[in-house]
């Protein structure tokens, strides 16, 4: 038996910046990657990241050898990120925390041995000391070294996908110190190798290797096709050896290290062993095998110019708590290689401690050429795990990742605008998908992150989650045959005349009179000194009413007076279709004004206008849009530092009437000065017409969550120009509305960026957002006798644990 300790050890001499000087003469340029989420790559991202590797490395000095280290450990999420103050907040916060999820940490090592030595003998100590020529910075094959890296690592982060950064001195000890002290946490200890087991302080370690050409089956490609998500009529695809990364859900350790040789020499080292194996082919199959193999490879690098003979070494070391589990975890990654057509060797006693103390970066240089297969650069990257764990933004909305069901930030706002240059979002899903679910959870989120919401709702399904929230809201609701309480001309002082202001009014009016007609300047400069004269001549009770009978009363001299050509203002034209919208025209009530309510939600920071009534009355909704457009600019707009969001929900019945769809292409224009975003929610993209104005609205989304949707995505993917791997993700959605975790699964794309994310609520919440159904009214009825939102859900599922536990 042995035992190390690693303080009498240590195996690093100096650290000068990123660069490790190690006691045996090698030094180590330290990086750690961060890699693209998992499942967000297509078959072609796989083979340009492959291409990227081959192009960053065929270029490093003879006698380089790379390293790729990828550590999962099983670890429970934190939920330190998460906000905790309101009482959907603290319910999500405490839902998750402490919830089971594997870490991905990925390195990446250069190392530049002492003396370019890579003949090692069969075992070399790798804590052996090297007693000259140890520090070497001054010398020039390391400064040529340090800029050769230096060049393959900014060609890798070039490539968009993938960045790798320079290590800091404290996390290359935190690394060391975690290596040897075997991953356990709250104490040191020393490391136990026995014949049967290597063991540091309460874990177990095996390992299983890749560690020569006959572990290969047939051949290696830089994808393959992923079992669970792909269908019949889709493929979706995986790096080729993912299977041993995030998905095995294990603690282990993937360790890709690559000897860059000399070409030649590798060359005819193999031309030799086929010669041999050619003598002796006749004595047995095996022989047979080895050599179609070793012939293979030859042939391979003989036929491409640009190809670079490599030695590798792919291993997997694991650990756990109980020695028999090792057997389970080994024969889950053997399961893994059977997948890929690879046969691991399993190392025993003296080979087993050799793997797992050189699979540490600065002893990465000490496997010996039986430790090592003979292959093409090329061949060799097909071997790297090239992706990740989802990614959470410093701050966003809360969604679940596709792997564990852990929380996801993702910052569908951008404020920086790296990703995107508008925010406004669209959500299709048919009915029964949970659109309002979605829509409720992502304002809900943004409003208690301090945004200001308008919602324009045709059914009704935001006013249950408004009422946690009962200083801050208000809903105005629209009944047949009276007005909303809005009144566009309601000044109160003179100062509120503003050149916007007149601006605003000016486009309401010919919105209403003249929906059909371009309008030109002339006309617009005439509303506006009609307006001004008619402010300037009445101190009071401004309305349309009174906009009306000023002009009525005044129409002989008007145009006269003010310099108004008579074209620029047809004067009886504007009373006779204005006369529809007062006195006792039939829409005169819209208008009727007692008082203006709109100071009701100046200081609201979540409106929801209710116009359920109204759905289906083309001039009453046009008119309604209008009128909201004027309050929201009345108040929330004033303030442009403020966040807002505006929401339509229900979108495709109001997009029945075209006039609608123009008044709604008129809030993407004006929330572009706005600190602001605008929200559709649709059954189908097809409800959106075919037009200019939907092609506008289209182009101005940069944020698209899609739920299930059975008959299928293709209309989606045509009118948004979805990528073929973006098909293939939405054609992977899945919901679990069984079991313990109940989720479903959305496409969410920001910007150019998409993946699958899922949406797990705890119970608070998901009776927050529920809309309809027995559930619903139970939680209503209870509210009706407290009139306290966040009681009545405590109360509803207080009372249906206690049902359950009957």
């Amino acid at each position: 038996m042995k035992k190390i300790n690693l303080a009498s050890y240590y195996p690093i001499v100096d650290i000068n910046e990123n660069v490790v000087f190690a006691n045996n003469g090698n030094v180590v340029l330290c990086f750690k990657g961060t890699l693209p989420e998992i499942y967000s790559l297509s078959e072609k991202d796989f083979e340009d990241m492959h291409g990227a590797w081959f192009q960053a490395l065929k270029s490093l000095p003879t006698g380089c050898v790379v390293h790729k280290q990828d550590v999962y450990l099983k670890q429970d999420y934190s939920a330190e990120q998460l906000p905790n103050k309101t009482f959907l907040e603290q319910a999500t916060h405490k839902h998750f925390k402490g919830r089971e999820f594997m870490e991905h940490r990925c390195y990446l090592f250069f190392i530049l041995t002492l003396n370019n030595a890579l003949n090692n003998k069969k075992f070399t100590n790798p804590f052996r000391k090297v007693g000259k020529g140890i520090l070497r910075e001054t010398d020039e094959t390391l400064n040529s070294f340090i800029s050769s890296v230096s060049d393959a690592v900014s060609f890798i982060n070039n490539s968009r996908k993938i960045e790798f950064i320079p290590l800091e001195a404290k996390e290359i000890h935190a690394l060391t110190h975690n290596y040897f002290n075997g991953f356990n946490t709250g104490f040191d200890t020393d490391i136990l190798l026995t014949k049967s087991n290597t063991n540091i302080g309460e874990n177990y370690f095996d390992a299983l290797a890749v560690n020569s050409e006959l572990c290969f089956g047939e051949s290696v490609q830089t994808s393959k096709t992923n079992e669970r998500f792909t269908s019949d009529d889709f493929v979706f695809h995986q790096g080729f050896v993912d299977g041993l990364g995030l998905t095995l859900n294990e603690n282990h350790i993937v360790n890709q290290i690559i000897y860059l040789d000399d070409k030649q020499k590798w060359r005819k080292q193999l031309d030799k062993k086929v010669e041999e194996l050619n003598k002796s082919s006749n004595f047995g199959s095996q022989n047979k095998v080895i050599l179609t193999k070793i012939q293979h490879i030859l042939d391979q690098i003989n036929a491409d110019d640009q190809a670079r003979v490599v030695r590798g070494h792919l291993n997997i070391v694991y650990w756990s708590k109980e020695a028999r589990e090792l057997e389970k975890i080994a024969s889950k990654i053997k399961t893994e290689f059977k997948e890929i057509d690879i046969i691991p060797y399993y190392p025993r006693g003296e080979e087993r401690k050799n793997y797992i103390l050189n699979s540490y970066c600065c002893f990465s240089s000490n496997f010996s050429n039986e430790d090592l297969y003979v292959t093409d650069l090329k061949h060799a990257l097909c071997l790297l795990i090239n992706n990740s764990n989802y990614k959470s933004d410093p701050t966003g909305i809360i969604f679940n990742d596709r792997e564990h069901n852990i929380p996801v930030l993702k910052d569908v706002w951008d404020e920086k605008k790296k990703r995107i240059k508008a925010r406004n979002f669209a959500i299709f899903a048919p009915t029964g998908e949970g659109k309002s679910f979605l829509a409720n959870n992502i304002l809900r989120q943004y409003f208690e992150s301090g945004v200001r919401l308008v919602i324009i709702d045709l059914g009704g399904s935001y006013t249950k989650f408004a009422k946690l929230y009962p200083e801050k809201y208000t809903v105005l609701r629209y009944e047949s045959g009276k007005n909303l309480g809005i009144n566009p001309f309601y000044i109160s002082d003179a100062n509120d005349l503003t050149p916007e202001r007149l601006e605003d009014l000016s486009v309401f009016l010919f919105e209403l009179f003249a929906s059909d007609i371009k309008v030109t300047k002339a006309q617009s400069v005439s509303i506006k000194k009609i307006l001004r004269f008619y402010f300037e001549s009445t101190s009071d009770n401004h309305s349309l009413d009174g906009f009306y009978r000023f002009i009525e009363t005044n129409q002989k001299d008007l145009l006269s007076q003010l310099k108004i050509h008579p074209d620029y203002f047809n004067v009886t034209s504007f009373l006779h279709v204005m006369s529809e919208y007062v006195g006792d025209g039939l829409y005169s009530f819209l208008f009727e004004v007692s008082e203006d309510q709109t100071f009701k939600i100046e200081d609201k920071r979540l409106i929801v206008f209710e116009l359920d009534e109204v759905k289906d009355n083309k001039e009453i909704l046009s008119v309604m849009l209008k009128l909201i457009k004027s309050a929201i600019q009345r108040t929330i707009w004033k303030n442009r530092a403020e966040k807002g969001i505006i929401l339509f929900d229900e979108f495709a019945k109001q997009l029945k009437f075209d006039n609608v769809l123009e008044s709604v292409e008129f809030y993407y224009q004006a929330i572009r000065k706005q600190n602001g975003a605008i929200g559709i929610i649709l059954q189908s993209i097809n409800q959106l017409p075919n037009n200019s104005t939907s092609a506008s609205i289209l182009e101005n989304t940069q944020v698209v969550y899609s739920l299930n949707n059975e008959k299928g995505y293709d209309e989606l993917q045509k009118r948004l120009n979805l990528s073929s791997h973006d098909l293939n993700q939405l054609k992977s959605i899945k919901n679990n509305l069984t079991g313990p975790r109940k989720h479903t699964e959305m496409f969410i794309k920001i910007g150019k960026e998409s993946n699958i994310f899922r949406l797990e609520v705890p119970k608070e919440v998901y009776a927050a957002y529920l809309t309809d159904g027995q559930e619903n009214e139970a939680i209503m009825a209870i509210y009706k006798k407290t009139n306290n939102m966040e009681l009545a859900i405590k109360e509803f599922i207080n009372s249906s644990l206690k049902h359950h536990e009957k």
